[in-house]
């Protein structure tokens, strides 16, 4: 994945900045993605999601809001319609590189400004939510012991997330105005809401409300335990790959969006999470899986271990060779399953009587159909000469060279 830095002009004329998360091969749509409240761009969520969508084929702009993270201006001046400006603003920068979005999504309050903001991009036809509340104003909720302060002084400088910030009497005023159920029953695009029942920052009855002032086409995916930040990198994966498959109905993609694929041949393994063991595998430009480790060894459990490929590879092998020989002879099989478990054992057990370990692939083979005792005992020798079973058996040669 390669990633732009960028600035782009606000609408008050100070400088966003940005990060351009672009695909390593064709580039299918763009999205926005907008940050929760106090927040930034390189949020978890912000850049697990913007970088698993890249992986997909969905280049995805994610940009400090105003006042936030490293764009300019001053947080104190402003508020819940500014976010929404800033948003158009995005998308007017994309639309001048000819990407113009129309995937939105939007992370706690910057889901409701995705929601408002849909209203004017026509060209957006799609929009996500994750943990985000129905009313704007929810979110004085974070500082709500100051309010009687703000609107005595002015402003009043509160403490969100660890981080001290200026709120402005405005801004209460502001989000206090804000209505969104108009802005949701006239959405023009399709609405995903993503929330996670456990919510303790927003709840879970905002989810509701958003789904039920919306129409058709719209889809409700719970995050399950997932905290409201989406802080593990399991849940930002998991949410990213909702989103590029409800996406696909709707932005007609055209493809299954895997990562870039390797050449004929090749099978490429790319690392998708740095901070886990999550890998996208490609095998030529066609297939894709996913490999990791279980939670219990540190990964996200999202795809088989690698292991768990060669026992994957053994078991196909197996099956195809038998049923290659038996459409040969023309013998009444009618299917075939192969059981593979794996497990490192004393060679001695094996019956070499050498003390190491040695790798050990069980297999247990279930033949289907009206086959004489000779015709099975037949196939279970064949099985034997399956290609993968014999390179496990030989001594391997890897080679390797660094790029």
């Amino acid at each position: 994945m390669a990633t732009e830095r960028i600035t782009f002009p606000g609408p008050k004329g100070t400088d966003l900045s940005a990060r351009l998360d672009l695909p390593e091969g064709p580039h299918l749509t763009t999205a926005i993605f907008a940050h929760c409240f106090t927040c930034g761009k390189d949020g978890h969520a912000a850049r697990r999601i913007a970088g698993r969508l890249a992986a997909m084929g969905i280049a995805v702009l994610r940009f400090d809001f105003t006042g936030l993270g490293q764009s300019e201006g001053a947080f104190e001046e402003t508020s819940f319609s500014s976010n929404v400006d800033d948003l158009i603003a995005a998308c007017s920068y994309l639309s001048g590189r000819n990407m113009a979005p129309a995937l939105l999504i939007g992370h706690s309050l910057g889901g409701t400004a995705v929601l408002k903001a849909a209203a004017r991009l026509p060209e957006v036809r799609a929009v996500a939510t994750l943990g985000a509340p129905f009313d704007p104003a929810h979110v004085t909720h974070s500082f709500a012991e100051a309010l009687p302060e703000i609107s005595a002084k002015g402003q009043a400088e509160v403490n969100l997330g660890g981080r001290p910030f200026t709120v402005s009497q405005e801004f209460v005023e502001d989000v206090q105005g804000a209505t969104l159920a108009p802005d949701i029953a006239e959405l023009k695009a399709a609405l995903m809401v993503m929330h996670a029942p456990r919510d303790e920052i927003v709840s879970i009855d905002n989810a509701g409300q958003i789904f039920l002032a919306a129409k058709h086409p719209k889809s409700f995916v719970t995050l399950d335990d997932a905290d409201h930040l989406i802080t593990r990198a399991g849940d930002a994966e998991y949410a990213a790959e909702i989103i590029a498959t409800w996406a696909d109905r709707y932005l007609a993609l055209k493809s299954p969006a895997p990562p870039p694929g390797a050449p004929e041949g090749i099978v490429r393994v790319r690392e998708a999470d740095p901070e886990g063991f999550l890998q996208d595998v490609n095998a030529g430009p066609h297939h894709h899986a996913l490999a990791d480790e279980p939670l219990a060894y540190g990964g996200t459990n999202r795809g088989m271990s690698p292991y768990g490929f060669l026992s994957a590879g053994l078991g196909a092998c197996t099956s195809m060779t038998i049923r290659m020989y038996a459409r040969r002879r023309g013998w009444p099989l009618e299917g075939v399953s192969v059981d593979v478990c794996h497990d490192k054992v004393h060679a001695q057990d094996a019956g070499t009587g050498a003390a190491e370990k040695i790798d050990t692939w069980r297999r247990r083979i279930r033949l289907e159909g009206d086959l004489s005792e000779e015709q099975r005992q037949r196939l279970l020798e064949i099985a034997d000469k399956c290609p993968v079973h014999r390179t496990l058996e030989r001594s391997s040669k890897v080679v390797t060279e660094l790029l």
